[in-house]
This record gives structure tokens, sequence and C-alpha cells, in this order.
């Protein structure tokens, strides 16, 4: 599992500036919790628990940044009685640098678009992003994270009685089968407040999907443009010069003696 913090966020209600990302690097899902820009060791701990463990038990390990939120006494003694390795990220490696980051800047992207004429309200969001991107098909995977944590995709009243798969379903197929429902329920008030209830609710999740998608197309534009834009083509038993300022060698090191 890979952790990191969201901060820069306007204060909601309860004075919350920041997201706590957890996110699973086999199956890519993703749970979100609002934090104070101030987060002590305990409370971040608390959180895995609230949010994590009590979900999916212990990940084998922890990747994270060397953030100090992460490195005191309190980390180190409670992944100690529970048996579970810290991971500290180190800088440019393949393996550890990467996933929350890109995580982040598609979870700020999509809270941007929907909160534009609240962003206050951003937390309040952050169920209904977190089910979003736990029920997107994965670029690198082919599934949704849903489908291969439990082997089964979510259950929404659409699928409870059509059993139509919900991570397939467009938002006009849905209003449909949704607006056929409703329709039988009575009295005509209940009918009013859950039909608004739910388009309000389809609406979210549209306007999430689609900042989704275009934060993922526009981190994908970029990838191509700047980080790839100088590929060169090696052939095997060719000579490279490379950086190894980050590469972990085990080198002896010759000093010059008199």
């Amino acid at each position: 599992m890979s952790l990191d913090f969201v901060f820069g966020l306007p204060a909601d209600d309860r004075g919350n500036a920041g997201i706590l990302v957890f996110a699973c690097r086999l199956n890519k899902m993703v749970h979100l919790a609002p934090v104070r820009d101030k987060v002590a060791g305990k409370q971040a701990a608390q959180l895995f628990l609230d949010s994590v463990f009590r979900y999916h038990g212990l990940p084998e390990t922890i990747v994270s940044d060397r953030d100090p939120h992460f490195t005191g006494a309190f980390w180190d003694t409670l992944f100690q009685l529970l048996g579970t390795k810290l991971t500290m990220a180190i800088a440019d490696h393949p393996q550890t640098d990467g996933q929350t980051e890109c995580i982040n800047r598609v979870l700020e992207d999509t809270l941007r678009s929907i909160c534009a004429e609240a962003p206050r309200s951003w937390s309040d969001q952050l169920p209904i992003v977190e089910f979003a991107l736990s029920n997107a098909v994965h670029a690198s995977t082919g599934f949704t994270p849903f489908y291969l944590n439990g082997l089964r995709h979510t259950q929404v009243p659409l699928t409870l009685r059509g059993g139509t798969d919900a991570s397939i379903v467009s938002g006009g197929e849905t209003r449909k089968a949704f607006s056929s429902q409703v329709s039988e329920i009575e009295p005509e008030s209940l009918k009013r407040q859950l039909s608004s209830f739910i388009d309000n609710r389809l609406t979210l999740i549209s306007r999430v999907r689609d900042a989704m998608t275009l934060a993922q197309d526009k981190q994908k534009e970029y990838s191509d443009t700047k980080s790839r834009g100088n590929l060169n083509v090696f052939r095997k038993g060719d000579l490279v010069l490379l950086d190894a300022k980050n590469l972990p060698l085990n080198v002896v090191s010759f000093r010059a003696t008199s």
C-alpha cells in the first residue's frame, strides 16, 4: 500500500484542509480521509486503522515518502508491534515513486472540477469521488479496483434489480432505469424526494467520471510531450551514460594514496 497527503485545500466546515490518500499498489483501490493541515503521527495511524485496516487488514508493506508524519517513533513502534514493514520511498525509484503522486493529481483535478461552485464542500464529495475512483477501469490492470478486490462488480440500485455491470452503464441508461423503478414508489412526495436525490447523485458521479477522464488525459498528454519527448532507441550491447545519483549501487570508492 502507498499513502500520501494532499494539502492546500480550502478549509471545510470542520477545519479540514487536506486529504490522506491510501492506495493499494496491487488492485489500485483508493481510500480518502479528510484531515487538518497538521496531522500527528498518532492521528495518522488511527486514520489508517479506521480507513484501511478494518476493511482490508494489514498490508505486507507500506510505501511512503520521507514525510515526518510517518517517520516518528509512534509509526516505527506501531508497525513493529503489528508485524508490518514501513518502506520509505527513494527519489526516482520506479517501484515506490509515482502511484500516489498520480492519484493526487487526478484527485485534485477532479475536486477542482466538481467543487468549482462551492470549493469548501470538497470533503462532502469525498465518498462519491472515492467510489468513482474504485469503480473506474484502471488502465494498468484492465479492471476496476472493486472487481479485483472482491472478484465481483459493485452493486447499486440498478444492478440489484437488473444485474447490469455498474462500471459500464452510461448516464442516460442509468437515469432511464432509475426513473422506471422510482415510478412505482408511493406516496408521490417520497417519489419526488427520491427522484431529486438520485438525480443529484447521478449528476455528481457523471461529473466525477468526466473530470477523472479529463485529468487522466491531461496527465498522459503531459507525460507523452514532456517526460517522453526524447526517446532514443537502444540495442543490446549499446553503451549508455547513466546518472547514478539515485541508483542504490554498492561500489568500492577509490581514493588516491601517497
